[in-house]
């Protein structure tokens, strides 16, 4: 099943749910249900906002481990996303930081989830955690041996990393389709609540062919009518937080503002299509 199928419209907001720290990370408060509770008022209050789609990841479980993480924190993501799907009507996805995309597979499969996103699914990148390698390859075909359908979106030159070399933004978006086989991309800026830049989001779009390219970080209501422009869909979460401070709740009142900035930007973009001449051809 394609993501248009998935999110029911072909410009999806996906808003986030950051979790509160899980157990065995370093700010383990040693309450899960005060996690739960956190989680289904953040997911409610997008769900009542207008998104499309819920992305659940491990924010706060920082310092992350660069792969593998403990069982525990499988096992509490699998809880809470089952939860959260009895709560909320949207399709919901599962980002495992910072790049165990084997337990987000199967967090997903298990659950019923429909889709996962990955940090690096091909290349190498420096980052904070050492030098992450993309592994394709194996989790792939780890999606075969489950029999899953659970669509991967993958981020092309991720975020808080650099690429080793000077790889060209046009032939990784074009590898990380074609040689990682990935279902969607994204596209963010340099760090959380940063964006990408306008010629970095039609570079993407126009290297990804029908592969939709999503805006991974840094979109508000102030920018997303110009930055949907050149997407097919967007991750936000920093600018929906209370006051727009990472560390609080979602607000409903900033995720109805976000969307319906997005459907404003998405109506002129159609309009702009549909002003354009046809040309005959004889």
């Amino acid at each position: 099943m394609s993501l248009k199928h998935i999110f029911k419209t072909p410009t999806p907001v996906l808003g986030v749910v950051h979790l509160l720290p899980l157990p065995t990370s370093p700010r383990w408060q040693g309450n899960l249900q005060a996690v739960i509770n956190r989680a289904e008022q953040e997911a409610a209050a997008l769900a009542s906002g207008g998104v499309q789609g819920i992305i659940v990841e491990n924010f706060f479980d920082a310092p992350f481990p660069k792969e593998q993480v403990d069982p525990a924190v499988v096992s509490a993501m699998s809880l809470i996303v089952q939860r959260l799907q009895q709560l909320v009507p949207v399709p919901i996805g599962i980002n495992v930081l910072r790049n165990d995309a084997h337990s987000a597979m199967a967090i997903a499969t298990c659950v019923g989830a429909r889709f996962i996103r990955v940090n690096v699914l091909t290349g190498v990148m420096a980052t904070d955690q050492g030098l992450i390698e993309g592994r394709a390859h194996e989790l792939l075909r780890y999606r075969r041996e489950l029999g899953s359908d659970v669509q991967i979106l993958a981020d092309v030159l991720v975020k808080h990393a650099r690429p080793l070399g000077s790889p060209n933004l046009t032939t990784a978006v074009q590898e990380t389709i074609e040689r990682g086989l990935a279902d969607g991309i994204i596209l963010s800026g340099w760090a959380t609540g940063s964006p990408p830049s306008l010629e970095d989001l039609e570079l993407a779009k126009a290297a990804s062919g029908e592969t939709p390219v999503f805006i991974g970080s840094g979109a508000s209501w102030e920018n997303i009518g110009r930055l949907i422009q050149s997407a097919d869909g967007v991750i936000v979460a920093s600018s929906l937080k209370r006051k727009g401070n990472i560390n609080q709740p979602i607000d409903p009142i900033r995720v109805r503002q976000f969307v319906e900035a997005l459907e404003a930007g998405v109506a002129i973009r159609e309009a702009t299509l549909s002003e354009r001449p046809t040309v005959a051809v004889s």
